[in-house]
């Protein structure tokens, strides 16, 4: 499960992330002593608030890249089962009579497509789902 967050390309990512949100703080600091100089104005100020929000967002990034990686791998290593269709296991105990689990059904990737509109419905809907046919119907031509 978290192997895959110690590949290479992992643990590159991660030094990367670390050395970034080390940066904006020692940017946020530095902006903070220039603000409290002689030279120093509330831009700077401003900045050395902004850094710290930076280096939140970085962390949150970082989270939120792992977390999707970590699903990614679990839903490849799942096996596939599509809405519809039951394993072998369950049709051997419905053949036998044991009670059984259903089937875990997947979120199809493709919503499926919306009821036909009628004229009747909704015409100026009829007349534009006409037109992208026509240009649908005229772009296969010129393919």
């Amino acid at each position: 499960m978290f192997r895959s967050l110690l590949t290479p390309r992992w643990l590159l990512l991660h030094v990367l992330f670390v050395v970034a949100t080390v940066a904006t703080g020692f940017l946020a600091v530095w902006q903070w002593d220039r603000a409290h100089e002689a030279g120093g104005s509330f831009q700077n100020l401003g900045y050395a608030l902004q850094w710290p929000l930076f280096g939140v967002f970085t962390i949150f990034l970082w989270i939120r890249l792992m977390r999707m990686d970590v699903h990614r791998h679990e839903d490849e290593t799942e096996p596939e089962t599509t809405a519809g269709t039951v394993s072998g296991d369950a049709v051997a105990a419905q053949v036998s009579d044991e009670p059984t689990t259903p089937a875990r059904r997947t979120r199809p990737l493709v919503p499926p497509p919306a009821p036909p509109v009628d004229a009747e419905d909704d015409p100026e809907l009829a007349a534009y789902n006409q037109y992208l046919a026509e240009l649908n119907a005229k772009d296969q031509r010129a393919s």
